[in-house]
């Protein structure tokens, strides 16, 4: 089902937010673009924007700092996590690094920002009233998270480490791997050698649509930019974008089951 009504697994994406230099243009955006309805929150929270999609919470997007000029806007991915302090120490052992420890938000949960030893940035989530993502694998949410790397072999043994991760080859497919956790599929990874040359380690996150070529064309009438045009793959069919600040994302529709 793609309404998610349990606890998030460890490890498990359970979250991605993006942090806008224009929040309410970021808003506006992906609202026009994937159907979601959000406003920005309270100043107590900083004025993050919890993104809704029939009602349920698909992902957030709050207002970069302004004092922080060359943070680059990216979609961070969040895993969950039962115990946020002990994963941060977890993670620092493992050999990532802390861009921003745990924190408090509220009763909502605690979260930290890391980077894996390559460099690749992603968000440890636990819940405390707010759980993560309620809707996913549907036209408009979350259905995909992929991390790019120059060393699998690397990434696996520090994401295993850290979130009890493994890296399982995909037949048929070359360079790549599905990544899983408690046997249940959660994400992906490839080799960074197919992005752009000087394209840093990075989660990639994928949003589900009815119509690929369509939403592109969309996201170009509002200023977005098509960086992978359209293209069929075994996975479905699918495209890389940018927002109008050069968020990076994709989108795909995967085969009709």
């Amino acid at each position: 089902m793609p309404e998610i009504t349990s606890p998030y697994t460890t490890g498990t994406p359970c979250w991605v937010d993006l942090m806008a230099k224009n929040q309410q243009n970021a808003i506006d955006f992906y609202s026009d673009l994937l159907g979601w309805q959000g406003r920005p929150g309270p100043g107590d929270s900083g004025g993050y924007a919890i993104c809704e999609l029939l009602g349920k919470p698909v992902a957030g997007i709050g207002a970069a700092p302004a004092d922080q000029p060359e943070v680059p806007n990216v979609w961070t991915t969040y895993f969950a996590a039962t115990d946020a302090p002990a994963m941060q120490d977890t993670i620092v052992g493992a050999g990532g690094s802390l861009v921003a420890p745990v924190m408090d938000v509220g009763d909502l949960g605690r979260m930290l920002v890391a980077a894996d030893p390559q460099g690749a940035v992603f968000g440890v989530w636990q819940a405390g009233e707010f759980a993560g993502a309620r809707l996913v694998n549907e036209a408009g949410a979350l259905i995909w998270n992929e991390l790019h790397t120059a060393d699998v072999p690397t990434a696996a043994a520090f994401y295993g480490e850290a979130f009890g991760m493994n890296f399982e080859p995909v037949e048929g497919v070359e360079a790549y791997w599905e990544i899983k956790v408690a046997g249940k599929t959660v994400g992906g990874a490839t080799q960074l050698r197919n992005d752009p040359p000087g394209t840093p380690a990075h989660w990639l996150t994928y949003f589900a649509v009815d119509d690929v070529d369509s939403t592109a064309d969309a996201l170009i009438r509002r200023d977005g930019t098509v960086l992978a045009p359209p293209f069929d793959m075994v996975a479905g069919r699918m495209t890389v974008v940018a927002d109008p600040e050069g968020a990076q994302f994709a989108l795909i529709k995967p085969p009709s089951r």
